[in-house]
């Protein structure tokens, strides 16, 4: 029995991606221009691009990115066209979209 879903995420299993001009488009992550897919989630598009982190924790400032990749653990939170405390790992990626490292829990009422 095949685990994967290949008939609702529209895989055809044995043949090359997509990489037509039609098919990839563009989001962008602290300005710079990064590839991304149709279905991808922002936290794919970003992997894909060999990016690991975009969020630092309030103490120490460490990087963050996915970790789970399910959206439980928000490790991988993200600002996402202005609005903060994205789970990168569940939001899909759209053409245009701006991500921007997210510097602590993201709410600048609260201080960082």
């Amino acid at each position: 029995m095949a685990r994967i879903p290949a008939g609702p995420a529209g895989a055809r299993p044995g043949t090359p991606p997509d990489t037509s001009s039609d098919a990839l488009f563009e989001i962008t992550f602290d300005g710079r221009g990064v590839t991304a897919r149709p279905g991808q989630s922002v936290a794919a598009a970003l992997w894909a691009a060999g990016i690991l982190a975009w969020r630092t924790t309030r103490e120490g400032r460490r990087p963050r990115g996915v970790f789970c990749g399910i959206g439980v653990c928000f490790d991988c939170l993200a600002t996402v066209n202005g609005r903060p405390n994205r789970r990168a790992c569940l939001v899909p990626a759209r053409p245009g979209d701006a991500v921007t490292t997210q510097e602590g829990h993201g709410h600048d009422r609260l201080g960082t």
